[in-house]
């Protein structure tokens, strides 16, 4: 197929969290199959920096960028408007024929500068939400107000939505309800995030604790944007009832600072376990992997997740899983522990298996095998091409039942 993905950041925007990955795995997947691959994208590469604008082949995808007006609201409000953009999709449209227009994330002036040219030329347009369907999670006054303004129009451009589970699926249909044009069940798919299987690298772990001084009791991990969403908080203080049990114990935050780095460092001087908190940063490829090789447990007690990438790649390398019930996606398993979302809760399911090495072995095998089954983004490229197969097919026995003139 030939395939064109519309995404406000992509590789190596990796400070921009989950979305880059999940995008940059499942493009570079599809073109390994042997697709056609384009991706039309902005020059955002962190908070204070931009990427060369133009065009490139990068691990066999068509890269193009383009400029944000202004770079600031697109690193601080997460709101752009490219340079250029909407002429680009009709370019790349035009020199196809691209069979499906696959948009990420939802409310974003990338989606609405391609959803025009995308009607035009007849070509179905696909959106992956990855967690902001909801208006009340996350920049609640912008979503209301582009819901308001723009989304019962936008909407009507989209010829499916796919979530990463059942639970985004059931947002997506309360979101187009409440904006007045109700989901058929046929504009609905499910396809959760994949990752690439790594071979373990125990001396990487190894090495990372000696770096950062980690010390050898067990190290709890989080990794994910420092972001409000995320509510790290709770972990802290959840890690700071655990410190009194278990001895020895570290906690590993490792991620990109948006706002929230000076309040957690407070927090934890205030909670007394400051010194046994370490806070890395962003980390990227092999430093991150690093960094979960070198940790015991992963927890995740953030809200209005879709599918995290996160708790698969912690799976990925053999790590038993905590995540609250604001992760949607994530079922208890063999390899996860779902709590609620309160300090207490977490703090019991964290002391059990940092006190029982074997348990935690058995289940980070478990979740690797779940993962190994089926998680990685060959098989999940697969089925997302399925469903963009499906979606077009409907489109063309739809055009061969319209009147010609």
């Amino acid at each position: 197929m030939n395939i064109l993905h519309v995404t406000p950041y992509y590789a190596p925007a990796w400070a921009f969290g989950g979305v880059v990955q999940a995008v940059t795995g499942l493009a570079e997947a599809q073109a390994e199959a042997g697709h056609q691959v384009a991706v039309l994208t902005t020059d955002a590469f962190d908070r204070s920096g931009r990427l060369p604008m133009g065009e490139q082949m990068l691990n066999g995808v068509r890269l193009v960028r383009r400029r944000n007006l202004s770079h600031w609201l697109r690193s601080r409000m997460n709101l752009s408007m490219p340079l250029g953009f909407g002429e680009a999709a009709v370019s790349l449209l035009l020199q196809g024929p691209v069979d499906v227009v696959h948009g990420h994330e939802l409310r974003t002036a990338e989606n609405l500068l391609v959803a025009r040219p995308a009607r035009r030329a007849r070509v179905p347009l696909i959106v992956s939400p990855h967690g902001t369907a909801p208006a009340d999670i996350g920049r609640g006054l912008v979503k209301k107000g582009w819901d308001r303004v723009l989304g019962s129009s936008f909407i009507r451009s989209v010829a499916l939505v796919l979530a990463l589970s059942p639970a985004e699926s059931e947002q997506a249909r309360s979101l187009w309800l409440r904006l007045g044009t109700p989901l058929r069940s046929e504009q609905v798919a499910v396809v959760p995030n994949g990752v690439r299987l790594l071979p373990s690298a125990p001396e990487a772990g190894a090495r990372f604790r000696q770096e950062w001084n980690l010390g050898e009791g067990p190290v709890i991990a989080f990794v994910g944007r420092l972001t409000e969403r995320k509510r790290v908080d709770l972990l802290v203080s959840a890690f700071a009832r655990v410190a009194q049990q278990i001895r020895g114990v570290r906690l590993l935050i490792v991620g990109p600072d948006e706002g929230w780095l000076g309040r957690l460092k407070a927090q934890s001087r205030s909670l007394g376990v400051g010194p046994l908190v370490t806070f890395t940063g962003l980390l990227t490829g092999e430093m991150k992997q690093a960094a979960l090789e070198a940790s015991s447990l992963f927890v995740l007690p953030g809200a209005g997740e879709g599918f995290p990438i996160a708790v698969l790649e912690a799976m990925a390398c053999r790590l038993p899983v905590i995540v609250t019930e604001a992760v949607s996606g994530i079922a208890p398993s063999e390899g996860a522990v779902v709590v609620p979302p309160r300090e207490g809760s977490l703090a019991e399911a964290m002391v059990p298996l940092l006190e029982d090495g074997a348990q935690r072995t058995w289940m980070g095998g478990r979740g690797r095998q779940l993962v190994a089954a089926g998680y990685t983004w060959t098989k999940i490229a697969a089925r997302v091409v399925d469903v963009y197969r499906q979606v077009a097919q409907r489109m063309e026995s739809r055009m061969s039942r319209s009147p010609q003139c």
